[in-house]
Protein backbone atom coordinates (compact mmCIF):
# COMPACT_ATOMS: atom_id res chain seq x y z
CA UNK A 1 0.00 0.00 0.00
CA UNK A 2 1.41 3.33 -0.90
CA UNK A 3 2.33 6.30 1.69
CA UNK A 4 -0.18 9.53 0.94
CA UNK A 5 2.89 11.23 1.75
CA UNK A 6 3.98 11.57 -1.68
CA UNK A 7 0.95 12.38 -3.25
CA UNK A 8 1.50 15.87 -1.76
CA UNK A 9 4.35 16.32 -3.62
CA UNK A 10 7.27 18.96 -2.94
CA UNK A 11 5.41 22.22 -4.44
CA UNK A 12 2.53 21.07 -2.94
CA UNK A 13 4.11 21.56 0.38
CA UNK A 14 5.74 24.86 -0.45
CA UNK A 15 2.46 26.16 -1.04
CA UNK A 16 1.26 24.87 2.91
CA UNK A 17 4.20 26.36 4.27
CA UNK A 18 3.80 30.08 2.30
CA UNK A 19 0.29 29.74 3.57
CA UNK A 20 1.31 28.93 7.35
CA UNK A 21 4.09 31.16 7.82
CA UNK A 22 2.68 34.14 8.39
CA UNK A 23 0.26 33.03 11.09
CA UNK A 24 3.00 30.66 12.86
CA UNK A 25 5.12 33.69 12.92
CA UNK A 26 3.04 35.51 15.04
CA UNK A 27 3.80 32.94 17.66
CA UNK A 28 7.37 33.42 18.34
CA UNK A 29 6.91 36.91 18.00
CA UNK A 30 4.40 37.22 20.00
CA UNK A 31 5.83 35.59 22.85
CA UNK A 32 9.30 37.81 22.57
CA UNK A 33 6.96 40.94 22.89
CA UNK A 34 5.71 39.34 25.78
CA UNK A 35 8.92 38.56 27.32
CA UNK A 36 10.18 42.27 26.65
CA UNK A 37 7.20 43.77 28.29
CA UNK A 38 7.35 41.53 31.63
CA UNK A 39 3.89 39.72 30.77
CA UNK A 40 5.43 36.13 29.75
CA UNK A 41 4.83 34.65 33.32
CA UNK A 42 1.21 36.01 34.17
CA UNK A 43 0.76 35.14 30.21
CA UNK A 44 1.69 31.29 31.01
CA UNK A 45 -0.89 31.55 34.65
CA UNK A 46 -3.55 32.55 32.31
CA UNK A 47 -2.99 29.75 29.64
CA UNK A 48 -2.80 27.11 32.39
CA UNK A 49 -6.04 28.45 34.25
CA UNK A 50 -7.77 28.33 30.64
CA UNK A 51 -6.28 25.29 30.29
CA UNK A 52 -7.54 23.47 34.03
CA UNK A 53 -11.16 25.42 33.05
CA UNK A 54 -11.16 23.76 29.81
CA UNK A 55 -10.92 20.60 31.53
CA UNK A 56 -13.35 21.21 34.15
CA UNK A 57 -15.78 21.68 31.76
CA UNK A 58 -14.93 18.91 29.28
CA UNK A 59 -15.79 17.08 32.70
CA UNK A 60 -19.34 18.11 33.00
CA UNK A 61 -19.74 17.92 29.50
CA UNK A 62 -18.65 14.19 29.35
CA UNK A 63 -21.14 13.65 32.76
CA UNK A 64 -23.67 15.34 31.09
CA UNK A 65 -23.31 12.63 27.55
CA UNK A 66 -23.02 10.07 30.21
CA UNK A 67 -26.62 11.05 31.62
CA UNK A 68 -27.74 11.59 28.07
CA UNK A 69 -26.76 8.23 27.16
CA UNK A 70 -27.94 6.29 30.00
CA UNK A 71 -31.48 7.81 29.14
CA UNK A 72 -31.38 6.79 25.59
CA UNK A 73 -31.44 3.14 26.17
CA UNK A 74 -34.03 1.05 24.81
CA UNK A 75 -36.21 0.00 27.40
CA UNK A 76 -38.14 -3.32 27.65
CA UNK A 77 -41.79 -2.84 26.90
CA UNK A 78 -43.48 -2.49 29.94
CA UNK A 79 -46.63 -4.71 28.35
CA UNK A 80 -44.53 -7.51 27.54
CA UNK A 81 -45.30 -10.81 28.76
CA UNK A 82 -43.36 -12.21 32.02
CA UNK A 83 -41.61 -14.80 29.06
CA UNK A 84 -40.65 -11.67 26.79
CA UNK A 85 -39.35 -9.77 30.46
CA UNK A 86 -37.15 -12.71 30.66
CA UNK A 87 -35.83 -12.69 27.80
CA UNK A 88 -35.16 -9.14 27.92
CA UNK A 89 -32.98 -10.00 30.85
CA UNK A 90 -30.99 -12.74 28.85
CA UNK A 91 -30.21 -9.78 26.17
CA UNK A 92 -29.23 -7.56 28.91
CA UNK A 93 -26.82 -10.30 30.38
CA UNK A 94 -25.89 -10.74 26.83
CA UNK A 95 -24.56 -6.81 26.27
CA UNK A 96 -23.34 -6.08 29.84
CA UNK A 97 -20.67 -8.59 28.62
CA UNK A 98 -19.54 -7.42 25.37
CA UNK A 99 -15.87 -6.20 25.02
CA UNK A 100 -15.50 -3.05 23.17
CA UNK A 101 -11.91 -3.93 21.73
CA UNK A 102 -13.91 -7.43 20.62
CA UNK A 103 -16.27 -5.57 18.48
CA UNK A 104 -14.77 -2.98 16.17
CA UNK A 105 -17.62 -0.69 15.29
CA UNK A 106 -15.06 0.12 11.73
CA UNK A 107 -15.96 -3.65 10.72
CA UNK A 108 -19.16 -4.31 9.17
CA UNK A 109 -18.49 -8.16 9.32
CA UNK A 110 -17.62 -8.49 13.23
CA UNK A 111 -21.20 -6.08 13.88
CA UNK A 112 -23.39 -8.33 11.68
CA UNK A 113 -21.98 -11.48 13.82
CA UNK A 114 -22.93 -9.65 16.52
CA UNK A 115 -26.12 -8.77 15.92
CA UNK A 116 -26.79 -13.16 14.79
CA UNK A 117 -25.15 -13.93 17.88
CA UNK A 118 -28.43 -11.50 19.75
CA UNK A 119 -30.88 -13.39 17.45
CA UNK A 120 -29.65 -16.40 18.36
CA UNK A 121 -29.57 -15.46 22.17
CA UNK A 122 -33.51 -14.55 22.20
CA UNK A 123 -34.32 -17.12 19.62
CA UNK A 124 -32.74 -20.03 21.40
CA UNK A 125 -34.29 -19.36 24.44
CA UNK A 126 -37.75 -19.79 22.63
CA UNK A 127 -37.27 -22.84 21.05
CA UNK A 128 -34.41 -24.66 22.82
CA UNK A 129 -35.70 -28.01 20.99
CA UNK A 130 -34.35 -26.58 17.99
CA UNK A 131 -31.12 -26.63 15.88
CA UNK A 132 -31.95 -24.02 13.94
CA UNK A 133 -34.01 -21.64 16.31
CA UNK A 134 -33.29 -18.32 14.01
CA UNK A 135 -35.21 -19.72 11.70
CA UNK A 136 -38.43 -19.92 13.44
CA UNK A 137 -40.00 -16.98 11.95
CA UNK A 138 -42.86 -15.77 9.36
CA UNK A 139 -41.73 -13.66 6.64
CA UNK A 140 -44.59 -10.99 6.84
CA UNK A 141 -43.84 -10.61 10.84
CA UNK A 142 -40.20 -10.49 9.55
CA UNK A 143 -40.70 -8.00 7.38
CA UNK A 144 -43.24 -5.85 9.81
CA UNK A 145 -40.33 -5.90 12.33
CA UNK A 146 -37.86 -4.61 9.44
CA UNK A 147 -40.12 -1.77 9.04
CA UNK A 148 -40.62 -0.54 12.53
CA UNK A 149 -36.77 -0.82 12.96
CA UNK A 150 -36.18 1.20 9.76
CA UNK A 151 -39.47 3.64 11.18
CA UNK A 152 -37.61 4.43 14.89
CA UNK A 153 -34.03 4.75 13.33
CA UNK A 154 -35.12 7.33 11.41
CA UNK A 155 -37.72 9.22 13.87
CA UNK A 156 -34.14 8.77 15.93
CA UNK A 157 -31.85 10.66 13.58
CA UNK A 158 -34.31 13.36 13.12
CA UNK A 159 -34.66 14.07 16.54
CA UNK A 160 -31.48 13.72 17.80
CA UNK A 161 -28.83 14.65 14.89
CA UNK A 162 -28.34 18.25 14.22
CA UNK A 163 -29.07 18.67 10.03
CA UNK A 164 -29.72 14.70 9.78
CA UNK A 165 -32.53 15.89 7.95
CA UNK A 166 -30.22 17.78 5.24
CA UNK A 167 -26.78 15.52 5.49
CA UNK A 168 -26.98 12.95 2.46
CA UNK A 169 -24.31 10.06 1.81
CA UNK A 170 -22.50 11.59 -0.87
CA UNK A 171 -21.20 14.46 2.20
CA UNK A 172 -20.41 11.69 4.19
CA UNK A 173 -18.67 9.90 1.91
CA UNK A 174 -16.55 13.23 0.48
CA UNK A 175 -15.84 14.11 4.29
CA UNK A 176 -14.34 10.49 4.86
CA UNK A 177 -12.24 11.16 1.99
CA UNK A 178 -10.75 14.19 2.66
CA UNK A 179 -9.68 13.10 6.35
CA UNK A 180 -6.43 12.01 5.53
CA UNK A 181 -5.21 14.68 4.01
CA UNK A 182 -6.29 16.57 7.11
CA UNK A 183 -4.72 14.86 9.44
CA UNK A 184 -1.33 15.33 7.16
CA UNK A 185 -1.92 18.94 7.39
CA UNK A 186 -2.21 18.55 11.29
CA UNK A 187 0.80 17.14 11.14
CA UNK A 188 2.62 19.77 9.21
CA UNK A 189 1.03 22.80 11.63
CA UNK A 190 2.35 20.48 14.60
CA UNK A 191 5.81 20.40 13.32
CA UNK A 192 6.63 24.31 11.85
CA UNK A 193 5.11 24.75 15.70
CA UNK A 194 7.90 22.85 17.12
CA UNK A 195 10.50 24.56 14.64
CA UNK A 196 9.36 28.42 15.71
CA UNK A 197 8.66 28.10 18.85
CA UNK A 198 9.59 25.68 21.05
CA UNK A 199 7.50 26.54 24.19
CA UNK A 200 4.31 26.73 22.95
CA UNK A 201 4.51 23.23 21.15
CA UNK A 202 5.30 21.95 24.47
CA UNK A 203 2.60 23.47 26.27
CA UNK A 204 0.33 22.67 23.57
CA UNK A 205 1.22 18.80 23.06
CA UNK A 206 0.70 18.58 26.90
CA UNK A 207 -2.94 20.00 26.51
CA UNK A 208 -3.23 17.72 23.59
CA UNK A 209 -1.77 14.69 25.18
CA UNK A 210 -4.82 15.76 28.49
CA UNK A 211 -7.62 16.05 26.02
CA UNK A 212 -6.59 13.14 23.92
CA UNK A 213 -7.02 10.96 26.83
CA UNK A 214 -9.87 12.36 27.85
CA UNK A 215 -11.63 12.58 24.19
CA UNK A 216 -10.23 8.32 24.72
CA UNK A 217 -12.11 7.81 27.43
CA UNK A 218 -15.07 9.41 26.23
CA UNK A 219 -14.46 7.53 22.48
CA UNK A 220 -14.30 4.18 24.32
CA UNK A 221 -17.47 4.78 26.55
CA UNK A 222 -19.03 5.81 23.55
CA UNK A 223 -17.82 2.42 21.85
CA UNK A 224 -19.35 0.43 24.71
CA UNK A 225 -22.73 2.24 24.85
CA UNK A 226 -23.36 1.97 20.99
CA UNK A 227 -22.53 -2.02 21.39
CA UNK A 228 -24.86 -2.16 24.05
CA UNK A 229 -27.62 -0.21 22.26
CA UNK A 230 -26.60 -2.45 19.23
CA UNK A 231 -26.86 -5.18 21.39
CA UNK A 232 -30.54 -4.04 22.66
CA UNK A 233 -32.22 -3.23 19.94
CA UNK A 234 -31.33 -5.96 17.80
CA UNK A 235 -32.43 -8.13 21.31
CA UNK A 236 -35.89 -5.83 21.39
CA UNK A 237 -36.70 -6.53 17.79
CA UNK A 238 -35.68 -10.27 18.38
CA UNK A 239 -38.28 -10.43 21.45
CA UNK A 240 -40.77 -8.95 18.94
CA UNK A 241 -40.49 -11.55 16.56
CA UNK A 242 -39.73 -14.53 18.68
CA UNK A 243 -41.64 -13.81 21.91
CA UNK A 244 -44.49 -11.32 20.89
CA UNK A 245 -45.31 -12.01 17.35
CA UNK A 246 -47.15 -8.72 16.26
CA UNK A 247 -50.19 -8.07 14.78
CA UNK A 248 -50.59 -6.93 11.54
CA UNK A 249 -54.01 -4.37 12.34
CA UNK A 250 -53.12 -0.91 13.49
CA UNK A 251 -55.30 -0.48 16.00
CA UNK A 252 -54.77 -0.91 19.78
CA UNK A 253 -55.38 -4.38 21.19
CA UNK A 254 -57.84 -2.96 23.51
CA UNK A 255 -59.62 -0.60 20.89
CA UNK A 256 -62.08 -3.13 20.37
CA UNK A 257 -63.87 -5.69 22.67
CA UNK A 258 -62.54 -9.47 21.82
CA UNK A 259 -64.93 -12.23 20.78
CA UNK A 260 -66.02 -13.26 24.64
CA UNK A 261 -66.28 -9.72 25.69
CA UNK A 262 -68.36 -8.59 23.11
CA UNK A 263 -71.22 -11.71 24.07
CA UNK A 264 -70.38 -11.13 27.92
CA UNK A 265 -71.34 -7.16 27.44
CA UNK A 266 -74.68 -7.94 25.30
CA UNK A 267 -75.64 -9.87 28.30
CA UNK A 268 -75.07 -6.99 30.78
CA UNK A 269 -76.87 -5.07 28.61
CA UNK A 270 -73.70 -2.80 27.30
CA UNK A 271 -74.24 0.47 25.73
CA UNK A 272 -73.61 0.90 22.00
CA UNK A 273 -71.67 4.11 22.97
CA UNK A 274 -68.85 2.21 24.98
CA UNK A 275 -65.99 1.65 23.41
CA UNK A 276 -62.94 -0.87 23.60
CA UNK A 277 -62.32 -3.68 25.86
CA UNK A 278 -63.67 -3.93 29.07
CA UNK A 279 -61.98 -4.66 32.45
CA UNK A 280 -62.73 -8.16 33.73
CA UNK A 281 -63.01 -8.39 37.24
CA UNK A 282 -63.86 -11.55 38.49
CA UNK A 283 -65.21 -12.40 42.32
CA UNK A 284 -64.49 -15.55 43.90
CA UNK A 285 -64.88 -17.17 47.40
CA UNK A 286 -66.57 -19.93 48.88
CA UNK A 287 -70.43 -20.24 48.97
CA UNK A 288 -72.36 -17.13 51.22
CA UNK A 289 -68.48 -15.38 52.11
CA UNK A 290 -70.51 -12.36 50.50
CA UNK A 291 -69.71 -12.34 47.17
CA UNK A 292 -72.53 -10.94 46.04
CA UNK A 293 -72.72 -8.53 48.94
CA UNK A 294 -69.91 -7.28 47.66
CA UNK A 295 -70.64 -6.50 43.95
CA UNK A 296 -74.09 -4.88 45.01
CA UNK A 297 -71.21 -2.75 47.47
CA UNK A 298 -69.50 -1.88 44.46
CA UNK A 299 -72.62 -0.78 42.73
CA UNK A 300 -73.92 0.94 45.39
CA UNK A 301 -77.07 -1.11 44.48
CA UNK A 302 -78.57 -4.21 43.96
CA UNK A 303 -76.67 -5.90 41.09
CA UNK A 304 -76.02 -9.76 42.09
CA UNK A 305 -78.68 -11.89 43.93
CA UNK A 306 -78.04 -12.42 47.72
CA UNK A 307 -79.44 -15.13 50.11
CA UNK A 308 -78.26 -15.53 53.70
CA UNK A 309 -79.43 -19.43 53.52
CA UNK A 310 -77.83 -20.76 50.55
CA UNK A 311 -75.42 -19.37 47.63
CA UNK A 312 -78.12 -18.21 44.77
CA UNK A 313 -75.54 -17.71 42.44
CA UNK A 314 -75.97 -20.71 39.75
CA UNK A 315 -74.05 -19.44 36.67
CA UNK A 316 -71.49 -16.73 35.74
CA UNK A 317 -73.19 -13.98 35.77
CA UNK A 318 -71.39 -10.28 33.95
CA UNK A 319 -72.15 -7.07 35.45
CA UNK A 320 -71.66 -3.82 33.98
CA UNK A 321 -69.65 -1.76 36.05
CA UNK A 322 -68.96 2.43 35.62
CA UNK A 323 -67.33 4.40 38.00
CA UNK A 324 -65.46 7.48 38.97
CA UNK A 325 -61.88 5.93 37.64
CA UNK A 326 -62.98 3.31 35.69
CA UNK A 327 -65.35 3.88 32.64
CA UNK A 328 -65.28 0.38 31.53
CA UNK A 329 -65.44 -2.50 33.45
CA UNK A 330 -67.29 -6.16 33.33
CA UNK A 331 -67.66 -8.01 37.07
CA UNK A 332 -68.39 -11.53 37.11
CA UNK A 333 -70.28 -12.52 39.87
CA UNK A 334 -69.63 -16.41 40.45
CA UNK A 335 -70.58 -19.51 42.32
CA UNK A 336 -68.82 -20.78 45.55
CA UNK A 337 -65.63 -22.36 45.25
CA UNK A 338 -67.05 -25.68 46.64
CA UNK A 339 -69.69 -26.25 43.18
CA UNK A 340 -66.48 -25.36 41.14
CA UNK A 341 -64.08 -27.58 39.44
CA UNK A 342 -60.35 -26.50 39.50
CA UNK A 343 -60.27 -26.39 35.11
CA UNK A 344 -63.82 -24.18 34.81
CA UNK A 345 -61.81 -21.82 37.88
CA UNK A 346 -58.34 -22.01 35.65
CA UNK A 347 -60.82 -21.11 32.73
CA UNK A 348 -62.69 -18.06 34.30
CA UNK A 349 -58.85 -16.52 35.59
CA UNK A 350 -57.51 -16.98 32.54
CA UNK A 351 -59.88 -14.67 30.82
CA UNK A 352 -59.70 -12.07 33.91
CA UNK A 353 -57.53 -8.51 34.61
CA UNK A 354 -58.12 -8.47 38.30
CA UNK A 355 -59.01 -11.43 40.71
CA UNK A 356 -61.21 -10.34 43.94
CA UNK A 357 -61.19 -13.40 46.21
CA UNK A 358 -63.57 -12.51 49.55
CA UNK A 359 -62.84 -14.62 52.14
CA UNK A 360 -65.04 -14.71 55.61
CA UNK A 361 -63.48 -13.80 58.68
CA UNK A 362 -64.44 -15.97 61.48
CA UNK A 363 -64.04 -19.46 59.47
CA UNK A 364 -60.78 -21.13 60.69
CA UNK A 365 -61.97 -23.72 57.40
CA UNK A 366 -59.52 -22.30 54.76
CA UNK A 367 -57.75 -25.77 53.31
CA UNK A 368 -60.16 -25.65 50.39
CA UNK A 369 -59.69 -21.97 49.94
CA UNK A 370 -56.20 -22.25 49.91
CA UNK A 371 -56.29 -25.63 47.86
CA UNK A 372 -57.85 -23.58 45.02
CA UNK A 373 -55.58 -20.39 45.70
CA UNK A 374 -52.75 -22.64 44.61
CA UNK A 375 -54.02 -24.40 41.74
CA UNK A 376 -54.59 -21.04 40.43
CA UNK A 377 -51.53 -19.58 41.29
CA UNK A 378 -49.86 -22.84 39.46
CA UNK A 379 -52.12 -22.49 36.57
CA UNK A 380 -51.33 -18.73 35.88
CA UNK A 381 -47.42 -19.08 36.38
CA UNK A 382 -47.57 -21.30 33.78
CA UNK A 383 -48.47 -19.29 31.27
CA UNK A 384 -45.45 -17.13 30.72
CA UNK A 385 -46.86 -15.63 27.81
CA UNK A 386 -49.45 -13.99 29.24
CA UNK A 387 -49.63 -11.77 32.16
CA UNK A 388 -51.23 -12.48 35.58
CA UNK A 389 -54.05 -10.48 37.21
CA UNK A 390 -53.51 -8.97 40.05
CA UNK A 391 -55.05 -10.60 43.05
CA UNK A 392 -56.97 -8.28 46.14
CA UNK A 393 -58.51 -10.72 48.75
CA UNK A 394 -61.74 -9.18 51.01
CA UNK A 395 -61.97 -10.40 54.29
CA UNK A 396 -65.92 -10.13 55.14
CA UNK A 397 -67.88 -10.59 58.14
CA UNK A 398 -65.26 -9.13 60.59
CA UNK A 399 -68.32 -7.50 62.42
CA UNK A 400 -68.95 -11.11 63.45
CA UNK A 401 -65.43 -11.40 65.56
CA UNK A 402 -65.07 -10.92 68.99
CA UNK A 403 -66.45 -9.02 70.52
CA UNK A 404 -69.59 -10.20 68.26
CA UNK A 405 -71.87 -7.34 69.52
CA UNK A 406 -69.74 -4.55 69.24
CA UNK A 407 -69.56 -2.59 66.64
CA UNK A 408 -68.14 0.77 66.37
CA UNK A 409 -65.95 1.27 63.52
CA UNK A 410 -63.95 2.97 61.79
CA UNK A 411 -60.94 0.99 63.69
CA UNK A 412 -57.28 1.88 63.56
CA UNK A 413 -55.45 -1.60 62.78
CA UNK A 414 -52.34 0.28 63.68
CA UNK A 415 -52.73 0.84 67.09
CA UNK A 416 -55.47 -2.24 67.70
CA UNK A 417 -56.09 -1.33 71.37
CA UNK A 418 -59.80 -1.27 70.98
CA UNK A 419 -60.59 -5.33 71.70
CA UNK A 420 -62.79 -5.33 67.88
CA UNK A 421 -59.75 -3.92 65.99
CA UNK A 422 -57.69 -6.81 67.82
CA UNK A 423 -59.58 -9.32 66.51
CA UNK A 424 -59.42 -7.88 63.15
CA UNK A 425 -55.99 -7.53 63.30
CA UNK A 426 -55.47 -11.57 64.65
CA UNK A 427 -57.67 -12.62 62.04
CA UNK A 428 -56.01 -10.84 58.79
CA UNK A 429 -52.71 -12.04 60.23
CA UNK A 430 -54.02 -15.70 60.32
CA UNK A 431 -55.77 -15.69 56.73
CA UNK A 432 -52.68 -14.01 55.39
CA UNK A 433 -50.49 -16.91 56.27
CA UNK A 434 -53.44 -19.54 55.57
CA UNK A 435 -53.62 -18.45 52.14
CA UNK A 436 -49.86 -17.34 51.99
CA UNK A 437 -51.24 -13.94 50.80
CA UNK A 438 -49.72 -10.63 51.48
CA UNK A 439 -50.40 -7.93 53.72
CA UNK A 440 -50.80 -5.22 51.38
CA UNK A 441 -53.32 -7.54 49.41
CA UNK A 442 -56.07 -8.21 52.25
CA UNK A 443 -58.98 -5.19 52.72
CA UNK A 444 -60.88 -5.92 55.84
CA UNK A 445 -64.95 -5.18 55.19
CA UNK A 446 -67.94 -5.44 56.36
CA UNK A 447 -70.63 -6.20 53.95
CA UNK A 448 -73.75 -6.47 56.46
CA UNK A 449 -76.84 -4.70 55.59
CA UNK A 450 -76.96 -1.20 57.37
CA UNK A 451 -73.19 -2.27 58.24
CA UNK A 452 -70.72 -1.01 54.89
CA UNK A 453 -67.62 -0.45 56.08
CA UNK A 454 -64.38 0.26 54.41
CA UNK A 455 -65.97 -0.17 50.86
CA UNK A 456 -65.25 3.56 49.36
CA UNK A 457 -61.94 4.39 51.77
CA UNK A 458 -60.53 0.69 51.53
CA UNK A 459 -61.40 -1.76 48.95
CA UNK A 460 -62.04 0.63 46.00
CA UNK A 461 -58.77 2.36 46.80
CA UNK A 462 -57.33 -1.00 46.17
CA UNK A 463 -58.79 -1.85 43.16
CA UNK A 464 -57.68 1.73 42.22
CA UNK A 465 -54.24 1.09 42.92
CA UNK A 466 -54.03 -2.06 41.18
CA UNK A 467 -55.54 -0.73 38.19
CA UNK A 468 -52.06 0.03 36.06
CA UNK A 469 -51.41 -3.58 36.50
CA UNK A 470 -54.72 -5.25 35.39
CA UNK A 471 -54.58 -2.39 32.58
CA UNK A 472 -51.28 -4.20 31.34
CA UNK A 473 -53.09 -8.01 31.98
CA UNK A 474 -55.91 -6.70 29.75
CA UNK A 475 -53.87 -5.18 26.92
CA UNK A 476 -51.73 -8.72 26.71
CA UNK A 477 -55.07 -11.00 26.98
CA UNK A 478 -56.37 -8.33 24.51
CA UNK A 479 -53.58 -8.86 21.97
CA UNK A 480 -53.35 -12.50 22.20
CA UNK A 481 -57.00 -12.42 20.92
CA UNK A 482 -56.51 -10.34 18.32
CA UNK A 483 -53.60 -12.46 17.02
CA UNK A 484 -55.51 -15.42 17.45
CA UNK A 485 -58.26 -13.83 15.41
CA UNK A 486 -55.84 -12.02 12.91
CA UNK A 487 -54.96 -15.76 12.26
CA UNK A 488 -58.40 -17.05 11.32
CA UNK A 489 -58.99 -13.75 9.24
CA UNK A 490 -55.93 -14.11 7.29
CA UNK A 491 -56.62 -17.85 6.68
CA UNK A 492 -59.98 -17.62 5.87
CA UNK A 493 -59.13 -14.49 3.46
CA UNK A 494 -55.65 -16.00 2.29
CA UNK A 495 -58.27 -19.67 1.14
CA UNK A 496 -60.63 -17.41 -0.44
CA UNK A 497 -58.77 -15.52 -2.80
CA UNK A 498 -56.79 -19.30 -3.78
CA UNK A 499 -60.50 -20.62 -4.36
CA UNK A 500 -61.40 -17.56 -6.90
CA UNK A 501 -58.36 -17.66 -8.53
CA UNK A 502 -58.85 -21.46 -9.16
CA UNK A 503 -61.76 -20.91 -10.15
CA UNK A 504 -61.15 -18.51 -12.53
CA UNK A 505 -58.27 -20.18 -14.23
CA UNK A 506 -59.42 -21.67 -17.69
CA UNK A 507 -60.00 -25.32 -18.35
CA UNK A 508 -56.97 -28.00 -19.26
CA UNK A 509 -54.62 -27.44 -22.11
CA UNK A 510 -56.14 -30.10 -23.76
CA UNK A 511 -60.04 -28.20 -22.99
CA UNK A 512 -58.78 -25.29 -24.98
CA UNK A 513 -57.56 -26.86 -27.72
CA UNK A 514 -61.00 -28.61 -28.33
Amino acid sequence: MRSGWPHLGFWHLLVVTLWLAPPLALAPLGALWLHEAGWLRWWLVWLLLSAALGLLLLWWLRRRERIWLAGSDTRPDPLWSPRSALLWTQVESFASALRPADWPLDEPQRLAELGRQTLECVAREVHPELEEPVLELTLPHTLLIIERAARDLRETLLRELPFSHRLRLGALVRLYRWRAFAERLLGLYRVGQWALNPLNALLGEVLNALRGQSFSLAREELHAWLLREYVRKVGYYAIALYGEPPVFDAKAPDARPTPRSTRDLAEAERAEDDPGEPLRILVLGRANAGKSSLINALFGELRAATDAVADTTAAIQPLRLRREGLDLALVFDTPGLESMRESALCDLAAEADLLLWVSPAQRPDRQLERERLDALRAFLASRPERRAPPLLVAVSHIDRLRPPRFWSPPYDLNHAEDPKAASIRAALLALGQDLAVAPSELVPVCLGEGRLYNIEEGLWVAILARLDEARRARLVRARESQRRGQDWALLWNQLGRAGRRLLAMPEGKDARSD
